[in-house]
């Protein structure tokens, strides 16, 4: 068993590594879209109290998705060999008609399998949150 961080990844918020390699299979930890080395959150507007005032969902699906491909490509791993996601939303009725439209457009063919969760929150303030297994060739 191996573990993996990601140096274009952002950093986990809490003891954790972005992946760990056993076999070959790659275990990622849960990916959310913010940015590397800030806690700026794409499409993401905070009131004074830290809450979220308004967020974007396709910008933080994208921001997602690039993170996700980031800790697989530093694993040594692609976005094709995903096998398996599960995916968090915050606020599953206004935004998985935007997800899933952006998941198509990631994955035109051969998806991996993929099972969707609405949860109350996330640790910090973001609308989604990916789980992802990966094969590794």
């Amino acid at each position: 068993m191996s573990e993996i961080n990601s140096s274009r990844a952002p950093e986990p918020v809490g003891k954790y590594p972005h992946a760990k390699r056993v076999g070959n299979l790659l275990f990622l930890s849960g990916v959310g879209p913010r940015e590397k080395g800030t806690k700026k959150i794409p499409g993401v507007e905070l009131d004074v109290n830290g809450n979220i005032a308004s967020y974007d969902i396709e910008t933080q699906c994208r921001s997602v998705f690039k993170n996700v491909k980031a800790i697989l490509e530093d694993s040594g791993a692609s976005w094709e060999q995903l096998v398996d996601v599960t995916v968090f939303l915050t606020n599953m009725k206004a935004d998985f008609p935007t997800y899933n439209r952006l998941w198509a457009e990631y994955f035109p063919n051969n998806p991996p399998c993929r099972t969707t969760l609405e949860i109350l929150s996330l640790p910090t303030p973001i609308a989604i949150e990916l789980k992802c297994i990966a094969v590794m060739e």
